[in-house]
């Protein structure tokens, strides 16, 4: 049986937030260690039939870049859920939501002049 490994490595500064973050899997295409600046992770606890989050981004990540971050977490929940199960409602409507969240996002950097 093949075994895959996905490590994390957060480096806290004093009052524990997250100064760099790294990654790295057996599968990845280029092996060693990468720096990101936000991650999520969600683990589905059958046991409390809940989600088991972690949500973490280090202090350089722009407020920008954490929103197209979610949009793109979004999207891709959007492709597995069709994938998965099947269902193209909830996948469309997945997709109308993130088509609605890029829509704003790019109205919200051409009221700040930041196009």
């Amino acid at each position: 049986m093949k075994e895959s490994e996905i490590k994390l490595r957060i480096k806290l500064d004093k009052d524990s937030i997250p100064e760099t973050i790294t990654w790295d899997a057996t599968d990845k295409d280029i092996p060693g260690e990468e720096e990101t600046k936000a991650f999520n992770l969600a683990i589905w606890d059958h046991n409390t039939m809940s989600t088991l989050r972690i949500d973490l981004w280090n202090k350089e990540m722009p407020v920008d870049e954490m929103k197209r971050f979610y949009v793109d977490c979004l999207g891709g929940l959007a492709q597995s859920i069709l994938n998965s199960t099947g269902d193209e409602f909830m996948s469309t409507a997945m997709n109308r939501l993130c088509d609605k969240l890029v829509k704003h996002l790019e109205e919200e950097l051409g009221q700040n002049g930041q196009q």
